[in-house]
């Protein structure tokens, strides 16, 4: 996700109970795993950093515990070399090295991870485990050094895809890189912004293209008021295609899909069926057929697709939720039901695009209201504009304005960042954080049909959706779902249920320290990314944050954001937190401390003029953490 002003966060990590065995030869059993928080940096010197003085308790049934000191693992750093390669290297659609007067370009903003075990895979020299961890880079925030660029390059560059083959220790689940090399984008016109991802349970890195660029002003229609949209698409196929008009916007903002085989070589998809929004990452539910995925932007909407078979996203439904707001206390109340936009086929979609399909080919618009009934008021990422939908078009509208014009969810600022976790069979439990900063101060919320306002709390919601035992309707337009609750809840509700089990609510405001300068909060603007652990029951906060200490707690990642965090994975029975962080000392201008000049000092020593930023993992002081059955 793009760095917006925000306040500071920081978020602590809780014991839940769970049951497990451990993994020696005692019949002990683990009943809980609490982690054990670190205090905030509190030297220069730990402000530039990227570590962990957190611990980890594993508690067992006969009253006997163990406490294991955690550490924060690099496996390596954007612009390193290994093998030849450039870590995060930038390239151009004939998957040429971009480069300016210091060499290769590289990104400075990892996101994204999958560890996936492959069948046959070999890592070269490697003598453990051999694993592909595929690494999403976001985008290149720093200029290119040619004498003549300016300012953040958000969006200018094309992104990146890099794939390590890793060697995990058989000892202690330690990772080691051994190979490293760029996913080619080549045959899908380049990649668009790839920030979070998913890793799907067929083994396949589930990717994201965010912030689409705007098909409207592309086409050279005006912006319209209040858009968001500060993307440059110009440059970028600039930089990628070496034309600044080339590059088609309706090939961004997709879901790109990227498989391993056996040798270690990488192929790319871009699904076109799954819809065109600002995705940050899909969960795909247990059936292996239904992924909900939020839009990054603001005042954008929450989607589901329906998938016609098992394990293959290249055809099937699309749907947006409709919320109807029932209560505005307690972080609010909301009717939930899904709204039909359509079902198509990737190649369907991809031949409208690649056949030149425009804006306007889709839809009719005007920037003010034209005084006409049959056009619709919407408001979305891209402003404020009144649409109407051409007839014989419904091929072609997937994407957030036509979620709009179908009157779904939106008016919340980033209404749902990250998609849905623990999608089971009982029901996908949401995190919903981003409590619409336009709608507390009054910009957006309720000025147009849909929009939802909330009564703001320091805590952030936590609302639950139906996921499966869906019953298709050829005829309707609505899901309707067996087990689905249609009612979305708020942080009373998870709290009570966190209470009623013996536990702690998940989390609430205050400062980690008070009277100090720019240290970060829990603050409901901030808490980026939430993972659930389902083996150790845990939650997990990521956060973006506008001062020196940003993190993917309990690790601490300084002087940039904290991105991740991501699953752990079993592997080899060892659990792994992997966790990356962008752009060091990218807001350190707005850090008001007396450490400033040499906070910033160290940060361009430690990392390579902030050139450079971590992939890594969260474990023990030797590797992975403790082995759980």
């Amino acid at each position: 996700m793009r760095i917006r002003p925000s306040s500071a966060a920081t978020a602590a990590v809780i014991s839940l109970a769970l049951a497990a065995c451990n993994s020696d030869s005692s019949s002990r059993s683990l009943s809980s795993v609490e982690f054990i928080g670190m205090p905030a940096p509190a030297t220069a010197a730990e402000k530039a950093d990227a570590y962990s003085t957190a611990r980890i308790k594993y508690r067992y049934d006969d009253g006997s515990n163990e406490t294991h000191d955690l550490a924060y693992h690099r496996i390596f750093l954007t612009a390193d070399m290994i093998g030849g390669s450039m870590v995060g290297g930038l390239y151009d659609s004939d998957d040429r090295a971009l480069t300016d007067n210091d060499g290769p370009m590289a990104a400075d903003g990892p996101d994204g991870t999958s560890l996936i075990q492959v069948p046959e895979l070999s890592a070269p020299g490697g003598t453990g485990n051999p694993l592909a961890m595929v690494v999403n880079f976001e985008y290149r925030e720093l200029p290119p050094n040619d004498g003549v660029s300016k300012g953040g390059f958000w969006s200018k560059l094309p992104a990146a895809t890099g794939l390590a083959l890793i060697d995990q220790s058989k000892q202690n689940g330690s990772l080691t890189p051994k190979s490293y090399q760029n996913v080619s984008f080549r045959g899908v016109n380049g990649g668009w912004i790839h920030c979070g991802s998913t890793l799907s349970a067929w083994g396949t890195h589930l990717s994201s293209e965010e912030y689409e660029p705007d098909a409207k002003t592309r086409q050279g229609f005006s912006a319209a008021t209040g858009t968001d949209d500060g993307t440059d698409i110009n440059s970028f196929s600039k930089y990628y295609f070496g034309d600044a008009a080339r590059a088609n916007p309706y090939h961004y903002g997709l879901l790109p899909e990227i498989s391993i085989d056996r040798a270690g070589k990488a192929t790319v998809v871009k699904h076109y069926a799954t819809g065109r929004f600002a995705r940050e990452m899909m969960e795909m539910a247990a059936d292996h057929r239904t992924g909900i995925g939020g839009d990054d932007g603001a005042n954008t909407g929450l989607f589901m697709f329906v998938a016609d078979a098992e394990k293959n996203l290249s055809a099937g439904t699309l749907y947006a939720a409709k919320v109807t707001q029932t209560a505005a206390a307690n972080g609010g109340g909301f009717a939930l039901r899904w709204v039909k936009l359509g079902r198509s086929t990737d190649a369907e979609v991809k031949a409208l695009v690649d056949g030149g399909i425009g804006f306007s080919d889709i839809f009719l618009v005007s920037n003010t209201d034209p005084g006409d009934a049959s056009y619709r008021m919407v408001t979305t990422y891209n402003g404020t504009e009144w649409l109407k939908l051409k007839p014989g078009m419904e091929k072609g509208r997937r994407l957030p304005r036509d979620a709009a014009l179908c009157r779904v969810s939106r008016g919340d600022d980033r209404i749902l960042e990250d998609g849905v976790h623990r999608l089971q069979r009982q029901g996908s439990e949401v995190l919903r954080g981003d409590l619409a900063r336009r709608a507390r101060h009054g910009r957006y919320g309720g000025r147009h049909p849909g929009g939802t306002q909330r009564r703001w709390r320091r805590l952030r919601t936590g609302n639950r959706h139906g996921a499966e035992r869906y019953r298709r309707q050829r005829d309707q337009q609505r899901v309707r779902r067996h087990r689905a609750r249609r009612h979305s809840g708020a942080q009373r509700r998870l709290a009570e249920r966190c209470q009623g089990r013996g536990r702690q609510p998940v989390f609430a405001g205050q400062d980690l320290r008070a009277g100090q300068p720019a240290l970060c909060r829990v603050d409901p603007d901030a808490v980026h990314r939430r993972g659930h652990g389902p083996a150790q029951q845990q939650l997990r906060l990521g956060v973006q944050c506008r001062h020196p200490q940003a993190g993917a707690h309990p690790d601490r990642a300084d002087g940039g954001r904290g991105d991740g965090p991501h699953r752990g994975r079993g592997l080899q029975r060892l659990r792994l937190h992997p966790g990356n962080f962008q752009h060091p000392g990218d807001s350190l201008a707005a850090y008001t401390g007396t450490d400033k000049a040499e906070i910033a000092s160290l940060i361009d020593s430690k990392w390579g003029n902030r050139r450079k930023s971590a992939i890594g993992y969260l474990g023990t002081k030797d590797g992975a953490l403790p082995k759980l059955r």
